[in-house]
């Protein structure tokens, strides 16, 4: 069981029950102590965090708006946001900065999603490739830099402050404004390490520099913040591997106890799963609450997107504007990572799967179908047409005709939608706990 769906097992056991009272907090306190320590949480920390919660639950008295259970999940909720400490905001200006770690933390491609997030916000950026000391480092990072779009410098195995030196030139001819240089990593924090790191350090003169860990190392991951911040300056720690893993929480609570601000979470593969570490939006998933403010940010950067833009603006609604819109949803991520956004954590993966292969399935009967049918739904309800395109798609008639309900529900929501434009406002105003069904 990872992090989130321990401490949303122990809140419904008070969300759950039918009396509050002095045991049912106390039994609420020894499932959180369970759930933090088996992913990884120090001992310590865990029992100051529980006894804090326990206090303020029997002692701290009921705003009239709320009830008592309310009032628990809001303390276990505050507490854990306490622990994280404060959000990052990343200054969007041009800088320099320098990304290190040991081999296998995620540093190669956490460097191509900060590329990525700066290129977003509108900033032209660049990477150097200074891990001369590993080959297939150096093709990794020339291929993710092509696929995030940013401005790539290598120039083999020469001495890093050469590198360092050469590369930001380099760059800032192309009218890079954001420079990421690359250090090697290495199996073990070891003094050949400390001496490169200190000399590109004082060759690159970096604005910022980010630490790279994988969550799954757990505690570790403080020790690891303490050796590098000896070395140079840490003004920020990247935990990659944050899609669920049970030791995220002793990777994000051993890293911030150095005093090293958590800056970025990798959550995932692709180059957007890389989000600014916001302690609030990470503790609302863990407690179940829904992240719509993520979930519209994904969806404004699809609505940016030309061919989506076009497709929302005719306001037709066909098999072509369905399609593209299912792509677009597929950008924001699997079904499951949706659902989460929306505050529904813990359905089965079973579930989960026949959805994503039901979408799947979809997607090849559209594609099956002629421009004509796609153009003009009426067409697809014709039984022999269905035949042809469940043929064509590798697909049973049924499920192309089950493909027809769905697009006459799709429909029927999307006119709901256009007719209510001021439905996206109305969201900042509801209660997410109550959406998130506690």
């Amino acid at each position: 069981m990872d992090l989130g769906a321990g401490v949303r097992s122990a809140l419904s056991k008070i969300t759950g029950a039918s009396v509050v009272d002095e045991n049912a907090i106390s039994e609420l306190v020894k499932e959180l102590q369970r759930t933090l320590i088996s992913s990884d949480v120090n001992v310590r920390l865990v029992f100051e965090i529980t006894e804090k919660i326990k206090q303020k639950a029997l002692q701290e008295k009921i705003h009239p708006s709320i009830t008592l259970k309310e009032k628990i999940v809001k303390i276990v909720y505050d507490e854990l946001v306490s622990t994280l400490g404060d959000r990052y905001e990343p200054e969007i200006k041009p800088k320099k900065i320098l990304v290190f770690g040991l081999n296998a933390s995620g540093k190669t491609t956490s460097i191509s999603k900060l590329a990525r997030f700066y290129t977003k916000k509108g900033l032209k950026t660049g990477v150097i490739a200074g891990d001369v000391h590993r080959p297939a480092a150096i093709e990794q990072l020339r291929q993710l830099s092509e696929e995030v779009k940013c401005d790539f410098f290598e120039k083999g195995k020469i001495s890093p402050e050469k590198l360092a030196l050469e590369g930001t030139v380099a760059l800032k001819e192309l009218k890079d404004e954001v420079i990421i240089f690359d250090s090697a990593g290495r199996s073990a924090f070891d003094e050949e390490l400390k001496k490169e790191l200190k000399e590109i350090y004082a060759a690159f003169k970096p604005d910022e520099t980010f630490l790279v860990v994988s969550a799954d190392i757990g505690q570790v991951a403080g020790k690891q913040a303490e050796e590098f911040s000896r070395t140079v300056p840490v003004s920020g720690v990247i935990v990659t591997k944050m899609d669920g893993s049970g030791k995220g929480g002793g990777a994000l609570t051993s890293t911030r106890a150095t005093g090293g601000k958590i800056a970025f979470i990798g959550t995932g593969e692709k180059p957007d799963d890389f989000e600014a570490f916001d302690s609030k939006k990470f503790i609302s998933r863990v407690i179940g609450y829904p992240d719509l403010e993520t979930l519209l940010e994904k969806v404004k950067e699809l609505t940016e997107e030309k061919e989506l833009t076009q497709a929302m603006e005719t306001g037709e609604w066909n098999y072509t504007t369905f399609m593209i819109q299912l792509r677009s949803m597929k950008k924001i991520g699997p079904v499951k990572k949706i659902m989460q956004l929306l505050g529904m954590y813990d359905i089965p993966d079973e579930f989960m799967t026949k959805s994503e292969d039901k979408l799947k399935k979809f997607e090849a009967a559209v594609n099956s179908m002629t421009v004509e049918e796609r153009n003009k739904p009426a067409l697809v309800k014709i039984k022999a047409r269905q035949e042809r395109i469940a043929r064509g798609a590798g697909v049973k008639p049924e499920e192309v005709r089950e493909l027809t309900v769905n697009f006459d529900r799709v429909e029927k929501m999307y006119k709901g939608l256009k007719k209510n434009k001021g439905m996206l406002k109305k969201l900042g105003g509801l209660d997410l706990s109550k959406l998130g069904g506690l």
